[in-house]
């Protein structure tokens, strides 16, 4: 039965990029009526669900830390591509979108991803234990990139409203670049131990307590779908943008929830991911994922946001609101007190959690 699973997972990852690129080729630069939307938007989750499935067999087959770092360039991939494609279509209207997505995103992963994980593995196993030198150092670097790109806007002078000028802006770009670039080799390279799933005594996993790793040959073919899941995602998405801001119009929302809708889209495989490892008490790998995503998100998207202004018209505000720095702020100083112990129980998950939901509930009515 579990090899019948096993091969039923195999043929509809395999099968669903081909189609979504198919599906992609056939409604490129089209208007699309209500039905093809729903089928666009069906094969569309079905693509991410796909791309994750594939990073995860790549993860799988190099191991931790890298595996986590795979996952979360690639769902930041899906996400960049989707912010510049809608910024392209979108005009005056999307100024704010970048800014938007990369604060829901923080937290989403942050509290969200994070929140969840440790939930669920406090109440499996008791306690959630993880590295809290590696950690913190993600967290700290998240907090830095955030308050780089999204806080200082808002008080800069050299240009009215919370926008940064050119030169403030490279250099946010570049500083992103640098910081991102820093954390990846120390997280792979010089400290990489700090970054591996830990036990309840302190010790690393057990390879034996894993499942075998995929062949050469099978993480090079996942590979491959991984990017045509990613061109379908990508493609499809800037399809049925027009219904879902339309949608989000229609409903009375504030234009943030777009950016919100964006980020719950492409890191819903991703909390899923994360929660598989906190079932499996690797919370360590769940906190990799929580917090490599915030940092690559604002790392790769902030640089991606400021070369394409080089050709888009238009504002582009990166600054955030004074209720949003709060929550912020919040986000920040809770993150550090449960990173610090080394281990949490279901409060610390519950209080990251709470936070998400005012963030949510704060986006539908502000």
């Amino acid at each position: 039965m579990i090899a019948r699973l096993s091969a039923l997972a195999t043929r509809w990852t395999t099968i669903v990029p081909v189609l979504a690129v198919l599906l992609l080729l056939l409604t490129w630069g089209r208007d699309l009526p209500g039905g093809i939307v729903a089928l666009v938007t069906l094969v569309l989750a079905a693509s991410v669900l796909a791309a994750v499935h594939h990073a995860e067999v790549v993860a799988h087959r190099v191991g931790e830390p890298f595996g986590s770092l795979v996952l979360a360039v690639a769902v930041t991939v899906i996400e960049v591509a989707l912010i510049v494609t809608l910024m392209i279509d979108g005009g005056d209207q999307s100024a704010t979108l970048a800014r938007d997505t990369v604060f829901a995103a923080v937290m989403i992963t942050v509290n969200g991803i994070l929140g969840i994980s440790l939930l669920v593995g406090s109440l499996r196993h008791g306690t959630a234990v993880f590295n809290s030198e590696g950690t913190g150092a993600a967290l700290a670097t998240v907090a830095t990139l955030a308050t780089l790109s999204l806080v200082l806007p808002t008080f800069t002078t050299s240009k009215p409203g919370p926008e940064f000028s050119t030169v403030q802006l490279s250099f946010a770009a570049v500083s992103s670049l640098v910081l991102y670039g820093l954390f990846v080799a120390t997280q792979t390279v010089r400290h990489r131990d700090y970054f591996l799933p830990v036990a309840k005594q302190g010790e690393t996993p057990k390879a034996e307590e894993h499942a075998p790793a995929p062949s050469n040959r099978t993480a090079l073919i996942s590979l491959g779908l991984l990017g045509l899941a990613l061109i379908g995602v990508v493609g499809l998405a800037k399809g049925v943008s027009p219904t879902i801001e339309s949608g989000v119009q229609a409903a009375g929302l504030g234009h943030s929830v777009v950016g919100v809708i964006i980020a719950l889209l492409v890191l819903l495989p991703e909390t899923i991911a994360a929660v598989r490892a906190a079932r499996r008490n690797q919370v360590q790998t769940s906190m990799n994922l929580a917090l490599g995503s915030a940092m690559a998100s604002i790392g790769l998207t902030i640089p991606a946001v400021a070369l394409a202004s080089l050709w888009l018209t238009g504002p582009l505000v990166l600054g955030l609101g004074s209720t949003h720095m709060v929550l912020l702020a919040l986000t920040m100083v809770v993150g550090a007190l449960t990173v610090v112990p080394g281990r949490a129980t279901p409060l610390q998950g519950g209080v990251h959690l709470v936070l998400l939901a005012a963030y949510l509930e704060l986006a539908i009515n502000p």
